[in-house]
């Protein structure tokens, strides 16, 4: 059976991404079709290129928030996303999707046309870039002259490929509506994040009803998308939620292994 396995975007709550695919693994449930937007695209390329959970903690933990926003003349965003590919390429040199082990697609949005693009070969790294680029935060991203931002825009766990390809679809979506935290509205720089958050939150919905299980950690909407130093406790946080899980996602992956076969036996 194809398992597939959508990551959201999140910001460095896509730790907990990977405390999900740790407690999956942990019970032989092998994802092997990944779809990823933002953060959750680079775990999943992480994941695709072969890395264990423990090796994924290692490369982000020793991320830098400090090199990652290099601050520069605010007209486009903040600032470029160097850093990033640098730490890519440490641990994927070859910047090619033909070196991953699992088939990946990663969404971006197109500036120009205002679509979700979900790519699968092309420049990795930068395709990675433009995944991670947050509007008002990163300048976006330019692939072939086209100027692209994160894919959490558009749709923020984007399924598609994964209808025709997976027999079972997981999500993992680390903006869920549940538990939101009191809206800070005290200044304009607040009141456009809120609105921006629930956006993404919202565009998530349609995609969550098409996935067979989706893991959203309680209490993720406390953790800020760019607080580095919680790393491990967002990782433990993914953990737990999905280990509380497992008998659930065994039961529907057998439920939906025997509606396969009879469908085969028709």
């Amino acid at each position: 059976m194809k398992i597939g396995l959508t990551l959201s975007g999140g910001g460095v709550r896509g730790a907990a991404h990977i405390g999900l695919i740790r407690a999956l693994l942990e019970a032989n449930i092998v994802p092997d079709r990944l779809v990823g937007v933002s953060a959750g695209a680079i775990v999943a390329s992480m994941y695709c290129l072969g890395l264990s959970p423990d090796e994924m903690m290692t490369q982000v933990l020793r991320s830098s928030l400090v090199k990652l926003i290099k601050v520069g003349f605010p007209t486009t965003g903040l600032t470029k996303l160097d850093y990033l590919k640098e730490r890519l390429a440490v641990f994927h040199p070859n910047n090619d999707f033909k070196d991953l082990r699992y088939p990946l697609h990663i969404g971006i949005t197109n500036l120009s046309t205002g679509q979700l693009e979900l790519h699968h070969e092309g420049p990795l790294h930068d395709i990675l870039a433009a995944s991670c680029s947050i509007p008002f935060v990163f300048k976006p991203v330019i692939i072939n002259g086209v100027h692209y931002v994160d894919g959490g825009v558009i749709k923020n766990m984007p399924v598609s490929p994964l209808i025709n390809e997976a027999d079972f679809i997981i999500g993992s979506n680390l903006m869920p509506y549940d538990h939101l935290p009191p809206a800070d509205v005290g200044s304009v720089i607040n009141i456009v994040w809120r609105c921006f958050d629930l956006s993404i939150m919202a565009n998530t919905v349609p995609s969550a009803e098409l996935c067979d299980i989706v893991v959203e950690a309680p209490r993720i909407n406390d953790y800020n998308i760019f607080n580095l130093a919680r790393l491990q406790e967002l990782h433990d946080l993914g953990y737990t939620a999905t280990k509380a899980r497992i008998p659930e996602i065994l039961t529907a992956l057998e439920q939906k292994r025997e509606l396969l076969e009879e469908i085969g036996r028709a």
